[in-house]
This record gives C-alpha cells, sequence and structure tokens, in this order.
C-alpha cells in the first residue's frame, strides 16, 4: 500500500534562537554601520549628481540666449545669483590696459598657463573685470607668460558671460599677478571701485583683437557616473543585511541536519573530531525516507562509540 503525504515524518522547523547570541547580534550592528556607512556614500555620489544637473541647467537656460544690455542688468556684476551665470551681457566702453591682471594656475585641455583679466569701464560707468581668455606658460621668463595681448583701443563692444567671482586664496602672487579670480583683491591692487561680486568671461569683442586669446570650451552636458555610482553604495548597504540573513539561514539548515543526524556538540563532543556530515539522499519533495533516516541514526551512533 503506498504512503501517502500525510503519512510522512514531518521535517523539525528551522530553529533561528542562535540569532540572540552576541555572536550574531554584533554581526547584524556591523551590518548596520556598514549600511550606514553605504547610505551616506550614496547620498554624497547623489548631491554630487544633484550639483551636477543644477550647473547643467543653467548652461542650458543661459549659455546660447541673446545678449542683455548691461545698461538694464548692471546687477548681474554687482549682485550676483547663481541661477544667472553663464548669462550673456554686451556693454560698451573701453579696456583698462594699463591694469591688467594675470591669474596664475589655470589650466586649460590639460595644459599649465595664466588667464588675463582687464578692467572694463562701461558707458554706464560700471568697471567690469572682462577674463579676456587662456594664454600658456612662457619660455622666457619663469612664472610669467612670454607675451600678454593688448585688447582693442578705443571704443569696444563686448558680449561676456557672467560668472561669480572666486574665493580669495591663501598663497601670494608676483607683481600683476592674482592667486585667483578675487575681486576683492584686484579693486584693492587698481585701487578704484569694480563690480564685486561677479565678472564677464569674454564671447566676444568688436572690433576683433590684433592677436585672440584662446576661450574655455562650451561647458560639458555630462552630469558623470554619480548615479550610478550612488546606486552601488546603497545596493552595497542592503546586500550586507542579506549575505547576513543567508548565513544565518544556512546555520539554521545545517543545525536542524545534525539534529537529525544526532550530532550535538552539546554533550561536549568537540567538532574538531565530528564525522564528515553525509546527507541522506533525498526522496521527490526533499524528505528522506524512513530508512534512510534510520541508517544514518545508526551510522552516527556507530561513529560515537
Amino acid at each position: 500500500m503506498r504512503a501517502t503525504a500525510t503519512d510522512q515524518p514531518q521535517r523539525p522547523r528551522l530553529d533561528f534562537r542562535f540569532l540572540l547570541s552576541l555572536q550574531w547580534l554584533g554581526g547584524l550592528v556591523f551590518c548596520a554601520v556598514i549600511a550606514v556607512a553605504c547610505a551616506l556614500l550614496g547620498q554624497w555620489q547623489m548631491d554630487r549628481r544633484m550639483d551636477a544637473v543644477a550647473e547643467i541647467n543653467k548652461v542650458l537656460a543661459n549659455y546660447d540666449d541673446p545678449a542683455v544690455l548691461l545698461a538694464r542688468n548692471a546687477e548681474l556684476f554687482t549682485d550676483f545669483q547663481a541661477e544667472q551665470e553663464w548669462t550673456p551681457v554686451e556693454m560698451t566702453g573701453e579696456y583698462l590696459e594699463g591694469d591688467t591682471r594675470i591669474v596664475r594656475n589655470r589650466p586649460l585641455a590639460g595644459k599649465p598657463g595664466y588667464e588675463v583679466l582687464v578692467p572694463f569701464r562701461a558707458d554706464t560707468g560700471d568697471v567690469i573685470v572682462v577674463n579676456r581668455g587662456w594664454l600658456p606658460i612662457g619660455n622666457d621668463t619663469p612664472g610669467r607668460p612670454d607675451t600678454v595681448p593688448a585688447p582693442p583701443e578705443g571704443g569696444v563692444t563686448v558680449v561676456a558671460r557672467v560668472k561669480p567671482g572666486e574665493p580669495t586664496l591663501d598663497r601670494g602672487a608676483p607683481e600683476g599677478q592674482l592667486p585667483s579670480i578675487d575681486l576683492a583683491a584686484l579693486e584693492e591692487s587698481v585701487g578704484y571701485p569694480v563690480a564685486d561680486t561677479a565678472y564677464g568671461q569674454l564671447a566676444d569683442e568688436i572690433p576683433a583683437p590684433a592677436t585672440t586669446l584662446q576661450h574655455p570650451p562650451k561647458p560639458p552636458l555630462d552630469e558623470g557616473p554619480h548615479l550610478s555610482y550612488s546606486l552601488q553604495w546603497f545596493t552595497f548597504g542592503l546586500m550586507s543585511f542579506i549575505v547576513w540573513g543567508y548565513t544565518a539561514r544556512q546555520k539554521a539548515v545545517n543545525d536542524r541536519d545534525d539534529r537529525e543526524l544526532g550530532l550535538t556538540e552539546d554533550d561536549g563532543y568537540l567538532s574538531a573530531h565530528r564525522p564528515p556530515r553525509v546527507r541522506p539522499v533525498r526522496r521527490r519533495g526533499g524528505r528522506p525516507t524512513d530508512e534512510e533516516v534510520e541508517d544514518a541514526l545508526l551510522d552516527a551512533a556507530d561513529l560515537r562509540r
């Protein structure tokens, strides 16, 4: 007569009480610490992505717009707001070439060099600092460009994109040079008021100069790998709990199998002398037959003698 499913012995449930031990609770705390660290790193990468997206949005919103007139928008340079960066501004006036300043340590496309700042006195009376472009390092005199091309003389129409001034750097520079585009320091060096919250990155000037400086390219519209890095950190944090849980379940399964085979360490039997575990062959459905369980128990009893 064929045995039915109800006639099969029920396997004991998995026992997870060992999770209350200091060892396993300590492991859980360690996983929590790892998860918090990964979450913080993931959020840091997400914040970097948001900063990159904000910069991209400013380029998309302002960079290629028609130029606005300085006469109606002088506050762009005197009361700069972050969302106004890259706005093109048209102004007419003249360069104050005698107050040209060179900014040190300004790499472009991986090459070291300088940027040339020239105050521009507009017809409105405002003095706007214009970054006319980039020069490579010189070969004749160390620490200086070989030549600084002159701006156009007389009346000039300039189109420049608004950029925020840079912070003061705690380092010096030779006479006529600046360590950064620190507008307050430039104002102090020239001795007259200039717009001190933003400067203009030259886009065009009419008439054209005899020698044109190199201009930086349009900012890239690439937010970088920050999103993927962020997701990876969050995944690593989650994986620590998954590994802990998987390891705990495997231990519970192994402990149940040991109990079925009569192999326990409660009686002082050393694990180092434990006989190799022989897992009974499972019948369809995953349960051993009665004969297989009986044989395994007899084998274990013989090995303990």
